[in-house]
């Protein structure tokens, strides 16, 4: 390697531009199957973020099934999903704008099914089926001029002007209606304040009469301490759901009469239920069921049959099979792995045969320049371990000089209650490849390692997540893999609190870089959506008990401490963090003189979806590393507008 391929870490160059990051990758949920035809959702960032519908026909033929003009995406719970439902041909589906549902047909323009609320976006739709006869089951969420929101179980009928009957209420949230093959049946989930659906859920059945009148609704499996996901009845008409009564998410079954385990193991066959729709297990046509997983590191689709016995596996090329739908034997499904980005994949269940649908990004990046995972296990606090998947710096044509430690970037993932894997994430590889090390941490609360992990953080919200970032960086430094003078924290939403507090209650970092984090809980109490106005009791505690805690737990408190500069994103429409936090912030940091950057964006939400701040602020945050750490980017930027800037030799 000739001397000119010899660079500061941090200087690289790279083949993952910005540009590629933002616009490059389409993202794929929500799959469906209707006849011989699949569906799915595909949100494009050259369209500003718009979530288009896409068909396949059994002989190839892709298209659009919505025209220009309509984004496919729920705001139920400001999250969504659940978005859409296909039955013979025919799609009904959320647009974003109003909220409506909308009924759409082969060379017809999309037609309304539900009326415009009185209210801006009163009437939110999610989570639907369509029944034989002509009716749509869905999740409603009613919003009001005072109070919050109202949630309810609804009948829609498609062939009488929008007739709606309601199926269940009462309880603060409901999701997943799901009718049994004849229809006599119906099933769905409930739960109420403060729980979050990872924490308590209640599983009712229904009988239900021919004009969609629900009869007899009765509790049949949930507790205080249980989550059930994903009911779903099965064709010999057992009603399957994963719940962690065992403390770990597995699949059981009612039969009517009693409910047994289908899969008795300390794995999680789910995650957190933060959107509607999701689907980690399925029926094929004789009854057996597939179940994505991935055990010892090996990428495979599980195979039972009705009876529970676990049959052959189904190899497969992808470590993550999300949204699995299926038709007689054949499985479609969302696949990524470290080296592949998202795809959508189909595969003959007795045949093995696999084919790619469509890729999220046809890009021509050498596997060379990807990092791959490597997950680690690290001693936190209270004598606890935490996991990550820690990435080393990788280019094929650049190192930096021998004696050069890379600086580290740690990274912060959203929820608390989410978690983040091994799969490919140019996010992540834009750093790796510029040369920063980066360590993606699941700290104590993340799901997927048992409901004791993912509780371990009620009460601790702010304290074990920031623990285990620092330690996360500390593991690495007493590895040698990371320059201890050059550590970085990121994250966004609940990610951004815990890089707000790291950087002001821990002295390890030199610079952060805070997206819609929060500084204020106090202020996040009065200012966020129903879904989350309770959820920070578990994590924090009742707040008339413990003011005394939200006040220790919020930075903005304590921004003496705050030593080292930070960059803070904001988009102007965000319903679940407004801006209203980074304002505060911003303003406290420039009074205190502390070098800064805010960087907001108009019409953007709680998370980005405009490829050009999506890239502007990519490029943002490592124009601002770069001022701070003291190299200089290979990437010809647009500069940062940097506050007291003239403080920063002396930060």
């Amino acid at each position: 390697m000739s001397a000119s391929n010899i660079r500061s870490f941090g200087s690289w160059r790279s083949p993952i531009t910005a540009d590629i990051v933002a616009r490059g990758a389409l993202s794929f949920s929500e799959l469906q199957v209707d006849g011989s035809d699949v569906y799915w959702l595909e949100g494009r960032p050259h369209e500003n973020g718009r979530s288009v519908i896409v068909q396949r026909s059994a002989d190839g033929k892709q298209m659009d099934a919505v025209p220009q003009g309509f984004n496919v995406r729920s705001a139920v719970h400001e999250y969504g999903g659940g978005s859409y439902a296909v039955r013979s041909g025919e799609i009904y589906f959320t647009n974003w704008d109003d909220q409506c549902i909308y009924r759409a047909s082969a060379n017809t323009l999309p037609k309304p099914v539900t009326a415009v609320a009185d209210i801006n976006r009163g009437y939110r739709y999610a989570d639907f089926i369509i029944s034989d006869d002509g009716w749509i089951f869905c999740v409603r969420e009613r919003h009001r001029s005072n109070g919050e929101p109202v949630n309810e179980i609804v009948a829609i009928s498609i062939l009488d002007h929008g007739l709606v009957r309601v199926i269940a209420s009462g309880n603060d949230f409901y999701s997943s209606p799901r009718a049994n093959q004849d229809e006599t049946k119906i099933c769905w989930l409930s739960w109420d304040h403060p729980n979050m659906p990872w924490d308590s859920c209640t599983l009712w059945v229904a009988d239900m009469t021919q004009d969609k009148l629900v009869l007899d609704a009765s509790p049949i499996a949930g507790t205080t301490v249980e989550s059930i996901v994903q009911p779903r009845w099965s064709p010999d008409g057992r009603l399957f759901f994963i719940s962690d009564k065992s403390s770990w998410w597995n699949l059981a079954a009612w039969d009517g009469r009693t409910i047994e385990p289908f899969i008795e193991e300390k794995v999680d066959q789910a995650e957190a239920a933060w959107q509607f729709g999701y689907s980690s297990y399925v029926f094929l046509g004789d009854g057996s069921i597939i179940v994505g997983a991935s055990l010892g590191g090996q990428p495979l689709l599980r195979h039972f049959s009705p009876s529970g016995r676990e049959l052959a596996a189904i190899p497969c090329d992808h470590y993550s099979t999300r949204y699995i739908a299926a038709v007689d034997e054949t499985i479609f499904y969302v696949g990524r792995s470290p080296t592949v980005l998202p795809e959508i994949v189909c595969i003959n269940s007795r045949t093995y045969d696999q084919s790619i649908l469509k890729k999220s990004s046809e890009f021509d990046i050498c596997a060379e320049d990807f990092s791959l995972p490597k997950s680690i296990k690290f001693l936190t606090t209270e004598n606890a371990y935490a996991y990550a998947y820690y990435y080393a710096p990788q280019n094929s044509s650049t190192r930096a000089p021998e004696y050069e430690k890379p600086p580290l970037i740690v990274m912060s993932h959203g929820g608390p209650t989410g978690a983040t894997g091994p799969e490919l994430d140019l996010k992540v590889q834009f750093w790796t490849s510029r040369g920063f090390a980066v360590v993606d941490v699941n700290y104590r609360g993340s799901s997927g390692y048992g409901r004791s992990y993912r509780e371990s953080l009620k009460g601790m919200w702010g304290i074990y997540d920031t623990a285990d970032c620092v330690a996360a960086a500390q593991y690495l430094i007493k590895e040698g893999l990371a320059d201890e003078t050059r550590l970085a924290i990121r994250g966004s939403s609940a990610g951004g609190y815990t890089t707000i507090n790291a950087l002001t209650f821990a002295d390890i970092f030199t610079v952060g870089a805070t997206y819609y984090g929060i500084a204020d809980l106090n202020a996040l109490l009065q200012d966020t959506h129903k879904f989350e106005s309770r959820y920070l009791e578990s994590l924090i505690g009742p707040y008339q008990d413990m003011k005394e805690r939200y006040y220790e737990r919020s930075a903005i408190n304590y921004m003496e401490r705050l030593s080292c500069p930070i960059i803070i994103f904001q988009g102007l429409d965000d319903k679940v963090v407004p801006p209203a936090q980074a304002i505060m912030m911003s303003d406290v940091l420039r009074k205190k003189g502390l070098p800064f950057a805010y960087v907001p964006f108009a019409k953007e939400q709680h998370g980005f979806r405009q490829p050009e701040n999506i890239k502007r602020a990519m490029e943002a945050e490592l124009f601002f590393y770069g001022c701070v750490m003291g190299f200089e980017p290979h990437d010809v930027i647009k500069p940062v507008k940097i506050e007291n800037a003239d403080n920063l030799d002396a930060s």
